[in-house]
């Protein structure tokens, strides 16, 4: 198992940043951190943190997932095939805990923000599916890619894929 930081705290460790200007819909505007990982046993640790309304990319964890919110307020709307559905509020020290193969969602941060702690654990190594703003085009996201880009110093989908390329 690879530690990469000793502290969960938000001032103690190296933050990646991702925004996304080509995106005219939501405010992609997020950071994160790699705490620890395991590539043999599909465990990957990290913070997530976003900003005062910023967005994820729209995606499914594939992963399972446990979130605890550190800081500020979560605030999680699963995307059905009908659209959008009711958006879940969670506030500083609520914990969530979501199985395998779970719903296409935005995800965004409250009016101050937030900052979670995700600890997922993924079999086969897939952590999350991204999807276009129509919920298609699944491109799915692995342990080995994240690590593979927090050791290059860059932020893995800092730049979204062009139609037919690979994420930088």
């Amino acid at each position: 198992m690879e530690k990469i930081h000793t502290s969960f705290d938000p001032a103690a460790v190296e933050w990646r940043q991702i925004r996304d200007p080509k995106e005219t819909e939501l405010n992609i505007d997020l950071e994160y951190s790699l705490l620890g990982y395991d590539l043999k046993s599909g465990r990957l640790d990290m913070l997530l943190r976003l900003a005062p309304g910023g967005h994820c990319r729209r995606h499914r964890h594939v992963a399972s997932t446990v979130t605890l919110v550190l800081e500020g307020e979560q605030r999680v709307t699963d995307i059905g095939p009908d659209g959008p559905g009711e958006t879940v509020v969670r506030h500083k020290g609520d914990y969530a805990l979501a199985s395998t193969d779970a719903m296409p969602h935005l995800e965004e941060g409250g009016p101050e923000g937030c900052t979670v702690l995700l600890s997922m654990q993924a079999p086969d190594g897939i952590l999350f599916e991204y999807f276009d703003k129509n919920m298609e085009n699944g491109r799915p996201l692995s342990i080995a890619e994240y690590v593979e880009a927090w050791n290059n110093g860059t932020a893995y989908g800092a730049t979204p894929p062009e139609a037919g390329e690979e994420a930088a």
